[in-house]
């Protein structure tokens, strides 16, 4: 017999100082919010250099506010439901221990369109934390977790990532090709 088997996993990215801005933000958006979050290769934890954080997330987080909830099969929508009612409950009491903790650092707001959509919707959020290993299971879902690091702290953030053991995709927003090979090589 055969046995097909998807994994989770708690996928990182590493934004640095080099990076351009809107080409990192539209690859946050496509990767840790597309198809709900509920893909196994979608972006869980994003790693934003310090020097740049403040004016990133900012810019992350106006272009969440665009973001339409809906049917997925209307071209207006970019968010569509989550897989069933048991999903929603687990990703929203999720996002509420987080915004009771103050950790919640976005949360997009209801479209018209998500709320006349049928379906289980969860308005995609980010959520502060220090760093992958605060994850503990990966929450299959639209919400992303940041934290910021420091320049010559890149080393441990790599180790840290490697860590975890539990990683299917990754992805390095820089333009210096020795931090690209760098990175690609400890990965």
């Amino acid at each position: 017999s055969t046995l097909i088997a998807e994994t989770g996993g708690l996928n990182a990215m590493i934004i640095d100082s080099t990076a351009l801005p809107e080409q990192a933000v539209s690859d946050v958006l496509t990767s840790a919010f597309q198809s709900a979050g509920q893909r196994c290769s979608a972006l869980r934890m994003l790693y934003v250099q310090s020097d740049i954080a403040e004016d990133f997330l900012q810019m992350l987080f106006g272009a969440m506010d665009e973001l339409q909830l809906g049917d997925p099969r209307c071209f207006a929508t970019d968010i569509g439901p989550v897989i069933d009612a048991p999903a929603k409950r687990k990703i929203d009491a999720y996002i509420a221990q987080a915004q009771a903790r103050g950790d919640v650092m976005k949360q997009c707001r209801w479209s018209s369109v998500g709320q006349s959509a049928a379906g289980h919707f969860v308005r995609p959020a980010v959520v502060s934390v220090n760093g992958i290993e605060d994850l503990h299971e990966e929450i299959f879902g639209p919400v992303l977790h940041v934290a910021t690091y420091e320049a010559k702290e890149l080393d441990r953030v790599i180790d840290a990532i490697n860590d975890t053991g539990v990683g299917l995709t990754f992805g390095l927003h820089s333009r210096f090709d020795d931090r690209v090979q760098h990175v690609a090589e400890r990965m």
